[in-house]
């Protein structure tokens, strides 16, 4: 059994070496590194899965950006613990998150991923919108909160000023 709760600053050891752990070493590298450096992730939207024990299971976090404009959420990065894939954990952080976005009036959320993962949450490719470079194009992906959230948001990803 686990239990979301937002993460605290004392959680952000303990994720940050979970994200050590879950992904490549570079990983902030990535593009999507440079649209979140020396920007704080969304507080509210930053959640971990704890165990029965209170160890942090997964994690998830958000960031503001924006495209064309207009204010879009920047999903991830979002990891489980490799001894706890497969248990539904990152489903878990995905849906609740996204409630918690709809809820608090977000109208889109992007991310680069892999979109046969992220199909069953509602993403899609987004074609008219350039994430900074090196990202493959068919891994920048999409959702709208509302209906036609997407409509007229096109450009380049750029970081909140």
């Amino acid at each position: 059994m686990y239990g979301i709760e937002r993460e605290t600053p004392a959680d952000s050891w303990e994720v940050e070496a979970l994200y050590d752990l879950c992904f490549a070493p570079g990983r902030e590298a990535l593009s999507s590194y440079r649209l979140r450096e020396g920007v704080p992730p969304i507080a509210v939207l930053s959640l971990v899965a704890r165990d029965t024990d209170g160890i942090v299971a997964g994690a998830i976090r958000y960031w503001p950006v924006v495209v064309g404009g207009r204010n879009v959420l920047l999903l991830g990065p979002v990891a489980v613990h490799p001894t706890r894939q497969g248990e539904g954990l990152g489903d878990m952080l995905i849906r609740t998150s996204l409630d918690i976005a709809k809820d608090a009036g977000w109208e889109r959320v992007m991310l680069v991923g892999d979109l046969p993962y992220y199909t069953r949450f509602g993403f899609e490719v987004l074609p008219d919108v350039v994430m900074p470079a090196p990202s493959n194009p068919l891994r920048v992906l999409g959702k709208s909160l509302v209906e036609d959230g997407w409509n007229g948001c096109t450009g380049d990803v750029c970081k909140i000023a």
